[in-house]
C-alpha cells in the first residue's frame, strides 16, 4: 500500500500473507492505514460534514503537506495480481478509480469505484468495519442496518447470501406498490374513483351555483336603476343646497364689509402697531425684572447672629484668643515640667528635721547658724510648691481640661467661629446694598417708560392699541376670504333636472356611491364567476362519460384488493418458514463465540449466549446464572466480543482479510497468547493484520513459533 493520506506522504507499507505483526509507537499512523484501505477499496465519502463532534474523513485525513489525497494497493485477488489506484479529481478526494493487472496493466472491468470492496471482500463496507475490522473502541458489536441484515439471514437460515430477505423485501415492495400511503396502486384507484366522485358532485354544486348566479344579476340590475334615480334625485336637491349657500355667502360678505370700515376708522387714530407691540414689550420686560427684584429682596437671608463665645475668649479676637492660649499652654507645660510639689515638701521636711536635731542637742553657737538656714530652706521650699500647685489648678479650672493643645484648637475654633460671622455678615449686607442699588434705578426707567401712569395701566393702553389694530387685520382678512368663498360657491354651485320617477331611499351621496361601486362590481365579479361556472363545468367533462369511467374504475379496485389478499398470505407464510429456520440455525454464531471465548480464557468460560440485539451473555464454570457482558472486567469484555468478532468474521467475511488496530491492549499475557494462537489459525485462509502499540505481541508469537 502506498499512500498520501493524512500524514502519511508517500509513505508504503508491505504486508505478508498469513499473520502480519506491525508493532509501532502512537500517532506512527496504525489507524490512518486502516482508514486508508477501507478508504481505497470503498472510496471516501465526500458528502459526511464535520459535527461539533467528529471531522469528517475528508477533513480529518487530508494530507498534512497539502497534496491532492492518493493512494495505491497491489494485491493479489483469485490468482490474479490486480493493482487498485485512487486520485483526486478536481476537488473530489478520490474521485478518479483505477484497477488493472500489475503486470499487463489490462484493465479489470469487474471492478469498479463503486463495487470495489464488495467484489474483493465479499461484504458491505458497513459489514466489513463491523465484523473484517477489529478496533480496541469497536470491540463491542453495535446495531448496524447492513451486519444486521447479513446476522439475521445466516442465523435465520444458515444462508447469507441474503435470498430470504430479499423475497421478504420483493414481497413488501409488492404490496407497498398495491398500497402504500398515496403512492399504492390502490390508492391511486381509490384517489382516482374519489377525484371522478368530486368530479360529478362538482358539476352538480356548479349547475346550481349557476342558477343562482343568473338570479342574483337580475336583482343586481333592478338595484342599480334604483340607485341611479336616487343619485339624481340628490343631484337636485344639492343644486338647491348650492343656491340657498350662495345667497348666505353674500350677506355675511355684505356684514363683515360694514364691521372692517368701523375698525378701519378707529384704528386711525391709534400709534402704529409696531410702536405699540415695541413699548409693550419694554413695560412688561420691565414689570418681570422689578418683580423679580422685589422678590429677591424679600428673599434676602437675615443678618446672621453672633456665635456663642467661649467664655476663657470672651471679648478676644481671634488672633488674641490665640496667642493667650498659646501662651498659657507654654506656662502650664513649664510648670508641669519643674519638680514636683512632693518634691519640695520633702526637701522641706528634711530641713525641719535637721534644724530640729541641733536644737535639740544644744549645739554650740556656730552650729545655730547651718540650723536656721535649713529651716529657713524649708519654708522656701513649702511656699515655692504651694504657688506652682495653684498655678496648676488655675488653668486645668480656666479651660476645664488638662490638655494644652485642646486649649489651643479651642482658640482657633474660637477665630474661625468670629471670622465665619464676619464673612456672613458682610455677604448680606453687600448683597442688599446692591440689590437696593439696581431698585433704584430700576424706579427711574419706570417713571420714563409709564409717562405719568402706573406701569400696569400704561401696559393696558399699548396691550388694548395692539388688540385694536389686530381685530383691524383679522377683520381684513376675514374679509378676504369671505370674499373668495362667494367666488368659489358660484363656480361650484350645480344645476340638475327632477330625477325620473318618485324616489324612496334615503341613503347619502357617498353611500349611494359605494352602494352603486359595490353592485357594479358584484354584477362584473358575479359574470366572470358565471362564466368560470360555465368553463369548469365544459372541462369536467359529461356526466354520463364520467359515470361509465367511475364503474370500471370500481372493477379494477376490486381485482387489486384480492391481489393485496394473496401478497398478504404469501408474506405470513414466509414469516412462519423464517420462525421454523431461527430455530434450526439460531444457535450457530453464539456456539462458535463461545468455543473461542473458552479457547481465550483457559477454559473459565464456558458458556455463552447471543441475545436477539447482539448483547452478550457469559459464564464461568463454577456460576450457576449467566450475566452480561458490562459485569465483567474490561479485560474479560474485551475477549467476550473479541470471540463474537471473530466468529462473526468467519461466518460474514471469510475472504476479506482481518485486521486488528490496538485490539488486545487490555489482554493479560496468558489469554494474550491464547488469542495470538486462534488469530495464526485464522491467518491459514485469510490474511490477518493486527496494528500495536506494544512489543509483546510480536514476543508472544515469536514464542508460539519457537514452541
Amino acid at each position: 500500500m502506498t499512500a498520501t493520506f493524512g500524514k502519511l506522504e508517500h509513505e508504503t507499507l508491505t504486508l505478508q500473507p498469513g499473520l502480519n505483526i506491525l508493532e509501532a509507537p502512537n500517532e506512527w499512523g496504525k489507524s490512518t492505514w486502516s482508514a486508508f484501505l477501507i478508504a481505497m477499496l470503498y472510496g471516501l465519502d465526500t458528502r459526511a460534514k464535520t459535527t461539533k463532534n467528529a471531522l469528517a474523513d475528508k477533513e480529518r485525513f487530508a494530507p498534512w503537506s497539502g497534496a491532492p489525497m492518493a493512494g495505491r494497493i497491489d494485491l493479489c485477488w483469485q490468482g490474479r495480481d490486480i493493482t487498485i489506484e485512487r486520485f483526486t479529481k478536481r476537488r473530489i478526494p478520490l474521485g478518479e478509480f483505477r484497477a488493472y493487472e500489475t503486470k499487463t496493466g489490462l484493465s479489470v472491468p469487474e471492478l469498479t469505484a463503486d463495487n470495489c470492496g464488495r467484489q474483493l471482500l465479499g461484504v458491505e463496507q458497513s459489514v466489513f468495519r463491523r465484523a473484517g475490522f477489529i478496533r480496541h473502541s469497536d470491540l463491542p458489536v453495535t446495531q448496524d442496518e447492513a451486519l444486521r441484515r447479513r446476522l439475521n439471514a445466516l442465523v435465520t437460515t444458515g444462508d447469507d447470501s441474503g435470498e430470504a430477505d430479499r423475497l421478504a423485501q420483493n414481497l413488501k415492495e409488492l404490496k407497498n406498490r398495491c398500497r402504500y400511503n398515496r403512492s399504492g396502486l390502490l390508492p391511486q384507484a381509490e384517489a382516482e374513483r374519489d377525484a371522478l366522485d368530486g368530479r360529478l358532485q362538482e358539476l352538480e354544486n356548479l349547475s346550481l351555483q349557476s342558477r343562482k348566479l343568473r338570479q342574483r344579476l337580475e336583482e343586481l340590475k333592478q338595484w342599480r336603476a334604483r340607485l341611479e334615480n336616487h343619485r339624481a334625485a340628490l343631484d337636485y336637491a344639492a343644486s338647491r343646497a348650492d343656491a340657498q349657500k350662495v345667497a348666505q355667502a353674500r350677506d355675511a360678505r355684505d356684514r363683515g364689509l360694514r364691521e372692517l370700515t368701523r375698525l378701519e376708522y378707529a384704528a386711525a387714530s391709534l400709534p402704529d402697531p409696531e410702536t405699540a407691540r415695541r413699548e409693550a414689550e419694554k413695560l412688561r420686560a420691565h414689570i418681570a425684572q422689578w418683580n423679580d427684584l422685589q422678590l429677591e429682596l424679600q428673599l434676602q437671608p437675615r443678618t446672621p447672629e453672633r456665635p456663642e463665645e467661649d467664655p476663657v475668649f470672651r471679648g478676644m479676637t481671634g488672633d488674641e484668643a490665640l496667642a493667650q492660649a498659646r501662651k498659657d499652654a507654654g506656662e502650664y507645660e513649664a510648670l508641669r515640667r519643674s519638680a514636683p510639689a512632693r518634691t519640695w515638701l520633702l526637701m522641706a521636711a528634711a530641713a525641719v528635721a535637721v534644724g530640729i536635731a541641733v536644737l535639740f542637742f544644744a549645739p554650740p553657737l556656730w552650729v545655730l547658724l547651718p540650723a536656721s538656714a535649713a529651716l529657713v530652706c524649708a519654708g522656701g521650699a513649702i511656699l515655692r510648691g504651694n504657688n506652682r500647685l495653684t498655678r496648676l489648678r488655675f488653668f486645668e479650672e480656666r479651660y476645664g481640661s488638662a490638655d494644652p493643645g485642646g486649649w489651643i484648637t479651642a482658640a482657633r475654633k474660637h477665630g474661625a467661629s468670629l471670622a465665619a460671622y464676619r464673612e456672613q455678615t458682610e455677604a448680606c449686607r453687600s448683597s442688599r446694598v446692591e440689590l437696593e442699588d439696581r431698585l433704584a434705578a430700576l424706579g427711574q426707567q419706570r417713571r420714563e417708560l409709564s409717562r405719568g401712569e402706573t406701569p400696569e395701566k400704561a401696559l393696558y393702553l399699548w396691550e388694548q392699541a395692539q388688540r385694536s389694530w389686530e381685530e383691524y387685520h383679522n377683520a381684513l382678512r376675514d374679509q378676504q376670504k369671505l370674499e373668495e368663498h362667494l367666488q368659489t360657491l358660484q363656480s361650484m354651485a350645480r344645476s340638475a333636472a327632477e330625477p325620473a320617477f318618485r324616489d324612496n331611499l334615503t341613503y347619502t351621496g357617498e353611500q349611494t356611491l359605494t352602494l352603486m361601486q359595490d353592485a357594479a362590481a358584484e354584477q362584473q365579479r358575479l359574470q366572470q364567476r358565471l362564466g368560470q361556472y360555465q368553463g369548469q363545468m365544459e372541462a369536467l367533462g359529461d356526466p354520463e362519460e364520467l359515470k361509465k369511467r367511475r364503474a370500471a374504475i370500481e372493477e379494477r379496485i376490486a381485482r387489486l384488493e384480492e391481489y393485496y389478499a394473496a401478497l398478504t398470505v404469501a408474506q405470513e407464510t414466509l414469516l412462519e418458514a423464517r420462525l421454523e429456520l431461527q430455530r434450526r440455525f439460531a444457535p450457530r454464531i453464539a456456539k462458535r463465540a463461545g468455543q473461542l471465548m473458552e479457547r481465550m480464557t483457559g477454559g473459565r468460560y464456558n458458556r455463552l449466549t447471543l441475545g436477539a440485539d447482539f448483547s452478550l451473555q457469559a459464564g464461568t464454570r463454577w456460576e450457576d446464572t449467566l450475566h452480561d457482558a458490562w459485569w465483567r472486567s474490561d479485560g474479560t469484555t474485551d475477549q467476550l466480543y473479541l470471540a463474537l468478532r471473530i466468529a462473526v468474521a468467519e461466518a460474514l467475511t471469510p475472504e476479506a482479510p482481518l485486521i486488528l488496530d490496538d485490539a488486545l491492549v487490555r489482554f493479560d499475557d496468558t489469554r494474550l497468547k491464547a488469542v495470538l494462537k486462534i488469530l495464526k489459525e485464522e491467518a491459514e485462509d485469510k490474511q490477518v493484520i493486527l496494528f500495536t502499540c506494544q512489543s509483546r505481541e510480536k514476543q508472544v508469537a515469536q514464542g508460539i513459533d519457537n514452541a
